[in-house]
């Protein structure tokens, strides 16, 4: 396994802004968002009742999400109605152009301080990248497992998400080999490859520079489950990403 590029904490608007990612290990997050170590330990218990992707086209039943939906303005969060997630084509060939009604993220876990550090933190960063605006945001909870025998973090393959910033933490790994991060300029020949191993840590993506893709992940040994647990934040200015009307 390659091993992240990681930045520090004081360095990771500069990351940004010069490369397009950063990449911030899990005392970097504690550092910058205030949440426990602890809290964040019993946090990842909510991976353990997600429900399944009815949604994949490749017809595959390795994927297990929750989605919940919030706005981010002035140091607060703002809860919406539970809505779809949807996003054109252009952006997602193999799901684009469906509203995909996923299973809420409960409301136990949205009211959780750490919670709400983890995105207030994150609505931070895309205010010191773009002026401080109203933040669209949408939260992913994953679980790509390994009972079928592989399972695809992106089977959409390299993408952009059509939203400003991408935050990608890994919450999990348990009994997988695979699973390796890929970055790649938009317009350009440079990329990174690596694979998050530790819980908590991070990358931060400016959606506007940068493509990226998980390569597929298997079982550690044949025939024993594994999986790899994520938690997708994006943000977007203006409004969510929805069909026209």
């Amino acid at each position: 396994m390659f091993s992240p590029p990681f930045t520090t904490a004081d360095h990771c608007l500069a990351a940004l802004r010069e490369s397009g990612f950063a990449v911030l290990d899990a005392a970097s997050v504690r550092a910058l968002t205030g949440a426990p170590a602890a809290a964040l330990q019993e946090l990842a218990g909510v991976w353990d009742d997600l429900a399944p992707d009815e949604y994949l086209k490749d017809g595959g039943r390795y994927r297990r999400r929750r989605h919940a939906s919030f706005i981010a303005q002035d140091g607060t969060l703002r809860k919406v109605p539970h809505r779809p997630h949807w996003q054109p084509l252009a952006y997602n060939a193999l799901h684009g152009g469906m509203q995909r009604w996923f299973a809420p993220i409960d409301a136990a876990t949205l009211a959780r301080p750490d919670w709400g550090a983890l995105l207030a933190w994150l609505a931070r960063v895309a205010d010191a990248l773009w002026g401080v605006q109203p933040w669209y945001g949408e939260a992913h909870a994953f679980r790509i497992d390994t009972e079928g025998g592989i399972g695809r973090p992106t089977p959409e393959g390299a993408h952009r998400d059509g939203v400003d910033l991408v935050a990608v933490f890994l919450v999990a790994r348990a009994d997988i080999k695979g699973g390796e991060t890929r970055v790649f300029e938009i317009d350009g020949p440079r990329g990174q490859r690596f694979t998050l191993d530790e819980p908590w840590a991070v990358l931060l993506l400016d959606d506007h520079k940068v493509i990226h893709e998980t390569t597929p992940v298997q079982p550690l040994v044949a025939g024993a489950p594994g999986h790899r647990d994520t938690l997708v934040i994006t943000l977007r200015a203006q409004d969510f990403l929805a069909p026209a009307t």
